[in-house]
């Protein structure tokens, strides 16, 4: 940095006081931090310290020049940080832990877009758990977690999260697609496709079809995300799921996704979080952003 040395020079001795103190604690000779001091104020044409019998301080002028000092540094640290991030670009891996409906739509697409701009990063998509999903952000195992219902934690970082609701997921051939939404009842009439007891939405939609009087019987039973979006394209069944496990179907004109009319399911938030201190910053952040952008696009 331009006037490095000198600057160091203006804030220890700012910091100690005197002139002494500030070369012991720069291992520097007194007399060297003297010299340049003088130098400067003779430059200046102020006098930055006043010389009093127990140490040095401030003049106003050389307050003025200590904040420039500070700003100075201050900016010139955040150059070089953001000059070692350019360099962790040209390599790497960033993990982002997420749910399987997530998987096959947002990451996939974010991750595509990122890489046309980075491509000598790696990208590694990890299905999990939403337990698996905090477990692995906490002990550094994955840089990003996306997911429904993530616990909070003062170990992770929220980026980006956002009331999601489940809805009714159909084919755009089903005889429901016509309506803007969906009143529950109507939904008893076609082949239901539910999430296994095993899976959170499982509890979601039972206790939603209970609360409302409606006693059903699913014709499919799955935990697998991808088996409830397939069952839904290729018949008249009706899945339950978030337009946001539905992106590259929706995108695709493959599946849609109705409101339900007449009753909520249970609050249900999804959520993108990385490690508060992350070890792949910049690389990790320009994905975040990219997912973003693409949940920002599946808001609307």
């Amino acid at each position: 940095m331009l006037h490095s040395r000198l600057l160091r020079y203006i804030d220890e001795v700012a910091r100690c006081g005197s002139i002494r103190g500030a070369g012991e604690k720069l291992h520097v000779a007194a007399s060297a931090v003297n010299k340049h001091v003088l130098l400067l104020e003779e430059e200046i044409g102020e006098p930055l310290f006043e010389r009093l019998p127990r140490g040095l301080r401030l003049t106003p002028a050389g307050e003025i020049l200590l904040a420039h000092v500070r700003k100075t540094m201050s900016e010139y640290r955040q150059v070089e940080a953001e000059i070692r991030n350019l360099k962790t670009l040209q390599k790497g891996e960033v993990i982002i832990a997420t749910v399987t409906g997530l998987a096959s739509g947002i990451a996939s697409t974010a991750a595509a877009n990122f890489s046309v701009h980075h491509p000598h990063i790696k990208i590694s998509i990890r299905v999990m758990s939403v337990r698996e999903i905090f477990d692995a952000l906490v002990s550094g195992e994955a840089d990003l977690g996306l997911g429904f219902n993530l616990p909070p934690s003062p170990q992770l970082e929220s980026l980006w999260e956002m009331d999601t609701s489940l809805g009714a997921v159909i084919s755009p051939n089903h005889a429901l697609a016509r309506m803007e939404s969906i009143p529950l009842a109507y939904c008893t009439s076609y082949p239901l496709i539910f999430a296994d007891r095993a899976m959170l939405m499982h509890g979601i939609v039972a206790d939603t079809f209970e609360e409302a009087g409606l006693s059903v019987e699913p014709a499919f039973r799955t935990n697998s995300i991808e088996t409830m979006k397939r069952l839904a394209a290729a018949s008249e069944g009706i899945a339950f799921l978030s337009k946001f496990d539905i992106a590259d179907e929706y995108r695709q004109d493959v599946l849609t996704y109705r409101q339900i009319r007449d009753r909520a399911f249970s609050r249900n938030v999804l959520s993108l979080v990385r490690r508060e201190k992350h070890g792949r910053g910049l690389a990790s952040l320009l994905l975040a952003e990219e997912i973003m952008n693409v949940l920002g696009g599946m808001s609307g």
